[in-house]
């Protein structure tokens, strides 16, 4: 086992060695399969920052629920947590006729018709955040009668046209990422193969001679196999490379704008886990387009 763990050591520092030898052509390589990783990873964090700025998407999903008059402060918090101890519901916030007023005044620009009125004429009303998992259309509409069914509510105030919406812009946007990955995917391994025939070419006498002394097909496949990992790997670096420019680049006109909207949202860049996948993925894809070019090619080469 040493003895082979050996060997895959010196044929995987022998090809990086062989891949140093020609830099502008190794770095040509690796750039362009940098920048097809790069295009899904910065999608990602388009897709990850947007949904941090909009406060979870999953706020859109809210329940408003509003109590009879005059229903007490005290009756209101105990269906708030009735509610908190279903497995549905992830908060509830409540909030009196008082505070709504006040908020009201403040947001509608009507203060002085409001200190007109000799009595409050709102109600007390509770907001309830589902659970993610439970935000489809069917279960809000269960959760929203069962609500509905408590003696002291009067109105309970669903928009599912626009939770079967926001579902529907998901979906897309989790296809269009899906499909945009797959197929920069098939772009990499078609450049990595590409490579790997041209080096086989390159080195055709060389591999006749390894398979005329006894060289298998899989001991002259390895060397190429670490090639494409090598390519992988550099592609990978470049990717994270490119998405740290694009987030540099952005974040302060990004931070400019959210400061306008009195916002303390902050771009993100890639973190530990996303950063792993892209390595993993770019190797994944260099042996992939390695191995099946190596294979192909090498069955017809053989020593007259």
């Amino acid at each position: 086992m040493g003895a082979w763990l050996t060997r895959h050591l010196q044929t995987s520092v022998g090809a990086l060695g062989r891949l140093s030898q020609h830099k502008l052509a190794t770095l040509l390589t690796t750039l362009v399969i940098g920048i097809a990783l790069a295009l899904p990873a910065c999608l990602h964090l388009l897709i990850a920052n947007a949904q941090t700025a909009t406060g979870n998407w999953n706020r859109a999903v809210d329940l408003s629920v509003y109590a009879k008059i005059p229903t007490s402060v005290d009756e209101v918090q105990r269906i708030a947590d009735k509610l908190r101890k279903r497995r549905d519901v992830a908060d509830v916030k409540v909030l009196t006729a008082d505070e709504a007023l006040k908020d009201f005044r403040r947001d509608s620009g009507f203060g002085p018709a409001i200190d007109a009125l000799t009595s409050n004429p709102l109600p007390h009303s509770l907001i309830v955040h589902p659970k993610g998992e439970y935000a489809t259309a069917t279960h809000l509409e269960e959760l929203a009668a069962d609500i509905r069914g408590e003696p002291s509510v009067e109105m309970v105030q669903l928009d599912t046209a626009w939770v079967n919406r926001l579902q529907a812009i998901l979906e897309a946007v989790r296809r269009a990422v899906v499909l945009t990955a797959a197929f920069l995917a098939i772009g990499v391994m078609a450049i990595v193969g590409n490579t790997i025939r041209l080096d086989i070419q390159n080195r055709r006498a060389e591999i006749e001679v390894t398979k005329l002394v006894g060289g298998s097909d899989a001991f002259v496949r390895r060397p190429f196999l670490y090639s494409g990992v090598w390519y992988g790997v550099g592609g990978a670096l470049i990717a994270w490379l490119l998405t740290a420019v694009v987030v540099g680049a952005l974040r302060e006109p990004i931070n400019r704008i959210a400061g306008l909207y009195g916002s303390g949202f902050q771009i993100a860049g890639l973190g530990l886990q996303p950063t792993l996948i892209l390595l993993a993925a770019g190797v994944v894809l260099g042996w992939l387009g390695s191995y099946v070019a190596a294979s192909r090619h090498l069955r017809d080469i053989e020593p007259s």
